[in-house]
């Protein structure tokens, strides 16, 4: 079991570590229709899909951290930012049962919504001036819609590298939590009278 959890934390590395460099190095220098896909809350997104919330939380944590580390930018923003994506996806597939390509398409283009917001947000509270008006929404628009069609190939990459013994226990741990019982009732006898 614990041989299983490291070879997963690896494999998990991994994938950040090719999502840190793969983002600046060839994706950035992509331009479609005025927006450039972004990998990162994707990955994000797709781990916490998979694994649930606080894998997602821990996994957007460390990736933002490395993002932040990677590209000389103010540390801890990024990682802010997806570390709150991956906890509310992961919230939103333990708590609405999300299954199926148009999940993770529809996730993909929240998660990438949030991101983009969340960091303009967060730049603008430490004072950095940011560029408005139809050229910014523009960029958000072409940038969401890219990665609403780049999400289900990278959902699928990341179910492939992180493994399906991980996605079977994640189903079964959620089957054991999930039965319905409330500190009202009893497991045999039903509600409790008092």
């Amino acid at each position: 079991m614990d041989g299983d959890r490291v070879k997963l934390g690896l494999r998990l590395a991994v994938l950040a570590l090719l999502g840190s460099l793969v983002q600046p190095v060839l994706m950035s220098h992509v331009d479609i229709a005025g927006g450039a896909p972004d990998l990162i809350p994707l990955l994000v997104m797709s781990v916490a899909l998979i694994m649930g919330s606080m894998s997602g939380a821990v996994f957007g944590f460390c990736l933002g951290l490395l993002v932040d580390v990677a590209l000389l930018q103010t540390m801890g923003v990024t990682s802010l930012v997806l570390l709150a994506v991956g906890f509310w996806v992961g919230r939103a597939r333990e708590t609405q049962d999300l299954e199926g390509p148009l999940a993770a398409l529809v996730s993909g283009a929240l998660a990438t919504l949030a991101t983009v917001l969340g960091f303009s947000v967060l730049q603008f509270l430490l004072g950095v001036d940011p560029p408005v008006g139809g050229a910014l929404v523009r960029l958000v628009l072409a940038t969401v819609v890219l990665n609403a069609l780049l999400a289900v190939p990278v959902h699928a990459l990341v179910r492939r590298v992180v493994g399906e013994g991980a996605v079977a226990a994640r189903r079964r741990r959620r089957g054991r939590t999930t039965g319905g019982l409330s500190p009202l009732s009893s497991s045999q006898t039903g509600p409790i009278v008092r």
